[in-house]
């Protein structure tokens, strides 16, 4: 009988495309995916190191995973991922029970290490730099397996150049490597073939694509080379790929936005109207401190000029509050900034220092946890109170839905979301499939969803239904 597997996944779109590639080679391994760890053979936990409970997550996890490995023989459990990457030996250390720990830099060896661990014992392999000089090794090269068959990431770039003071990404992803331009819109090509409609392209700093490629350009004698992104030039491409429905992508810096990047923005009719900006904090102190690169007025004005290029577009963004040593000067900087965005909604963070990071360093200016969480509220009041008036706004409007299944709280409602990336609840008046594109009036609005009325079906989905096979 075939092994079987079960991938769980923490942290952001980067990881939950990792374990799409985990999957697939599994798959391509003649593993068999399961739905809860008691049917599986195999436990893969994908890892997040973003913020600080991570470790807790993880070490807990493991705990528990211990007794469920005792139940069966063969049972075994990978830990891959960022917190992996940093950790390294130490993972085996705490949890010896643990069968491979794999890194952020190797994903494309996840099976050839469950069969090594499972014929030799276990295994920690962690790359210290991805080995994609060729690409065949990209992640978006590998096999996956999609939890929907309608929607896909497309990774373009992995890595950054950046050093935010508060960000571990550079340490345990590496410097930006850019897949090939022509690589990209084959994929893209080749999803939309297969019935995908929405594609999000992926990158730790997206909007910084291509620069990479125009620097070894030059070094190679092409003095044409522009150096600067390419990622308006990518938006056009793949946006322009027939049968592409919804184009959307994450996340870029606000310091490489760039004047071309909002024309094809607005020159591209498949890409959402949807902007993820990262604002971190409002205070120059702060952002000078963060290393982010852009001071308040510009983030403001950089956002303005998007706003204008590309009508009702919906903004979102992260906040850090209680970074070391901001003041509540400093803070309520950060309120007037985000009010003046009106975002549409809001990742909010208390500040969480991460080993090997300059600002787990600043100690003696860490601000008290107490006043940390009072910011933090009053930062949710106003996050919360301009998407609430957003989401009042589109009251009466009728907006265009990707149906992506029954709601959690009332299986007879579905969800679906808008070009916005708003979350719209609704009750259909007719059988509609997952992948589905109906009409839906909005009726009322919260601070993180819409209610709506449902109006037309007006596109069946294209992708191959997945048809569950017992052995019997």
């Amino acid at each position: 009988m075939a092994r079987s597997y079960v991938v769980h996944t923490f942290g952001c779109q980067m990881n939950e495309h990792d374990s799409e590639r985990i999957a697939g080679l599994l798959d391509a391994d003649g593993m068999t995916a399961v739905g809860h760890q008691d049917d599986a053979d195999v436990v893969v936990l994908n890892t997040c190191c973003i913020r600080e409970n991570a470790d807790n997550k993880l070490y807990g996890s493991l705990g528990w995973l211990r007794s469920w490995k005792d139940e069966r023989p063969g049972r075994q459990i990978v830990v891959s991922g960022c917190l992996a990457q940093k950790d390294r030996d130490t993972v085996a250390l705490k949890a010896p029970w643990v069968d491979v720990v794999m890194g952020t830099h190797n994903v494309h060896r996840a099976a050839e290490l469950v069969q090594h661990a499972q014929q030799h014992g276990q295994i920690t392999e962690i790359l210290d730099a991805a080995v994609i000089e060729d690409h065949a090794l990209f992640p978006s090269a590998l096999p996956a397996r999609r939890e929907t068959s309608y929607a896909a990431w497309v990774t373009i770039q992995i890595g950054c150049d950046n050093h935010c003071a508060f960000c571990i990404v550079p340490s345990v992803r590496g410097a930006e490597f850019s897949r090939p331009f022509d690589e990209i819109v084959g994929e893209v090509r080749a999803l939309v073939a297969e019935g995908v409609s929405e594609v999000t392209l992926l990158g730790q700093n997206v909007n910084s694509y291509g620069r990479d490629l125009q620097l070894t350009a030059r070094q190679a004698g092409d003095m044409d080379a522009r150096l600067r992104p390419l990622f308006a030039d990518l938006i056009t491409a793949v946006g322009s790929v027939p049968g592409l429905r919804r184009l959307r992508f994450t996340s870029p810096h606000p310091k490489d936005m760039r004047p071309e990047t909002f024309a094809a923005m607005a020159a591209t009719p498949a890409l959402c109207e949807h902007l993820h900006y990262p604002l971190q904090s409002g205070s120059d102190r702060v952002l000078s401190l963060m290393h982010r690169g852009y001071t308040a007025e510009r983030y403001l004005q950089r956002l303005a000029e998007a706003r204008a290029a590309v009508p009702d577009l919906a903004v979102s963004t992260d906040i850090i509050v209680g970074f070391p040593g901001e003041t509540e000067a400093d803070h309520q900087r950060t309120l007037e900034v985000a009010a003046a965005a009106e975002y549409d909604y809001a990742y909010t963070f208390m500040f969480s220092p991460r080993d090997g990071t300059e600002a787990a360093g600043m100690v003696d200016q860490f601000v008290d946890p107490a006043v940390v969480a009072e910011r933090f509220q009053r930062l949710r009041v106003v996050v919360e109170h301009s998407a609430l008036q957003k989401h009042r706004d589109r009251i009466g409007r009728i907006e265009e839905v990707i149906v992506e299944g029954p709601s959690k709280k009332d299986p007879s409602v579905m969800s679906g979301r808008t070009r916005q990336n708003k979350l719209v609840h609704f009750t259909p008046t007719q059988p509609v499939r997952i992948g589905s594109y109906a009409t839906v009036e909005v009726t009322a609005g919260a601070p993180h969803h819409l209610m709506g009325r449902f109006v037309e079906l007006i596109a069946e989905p294209t992708h191959k239904r997945r048809i569950p096979v017992h052995a019997g």
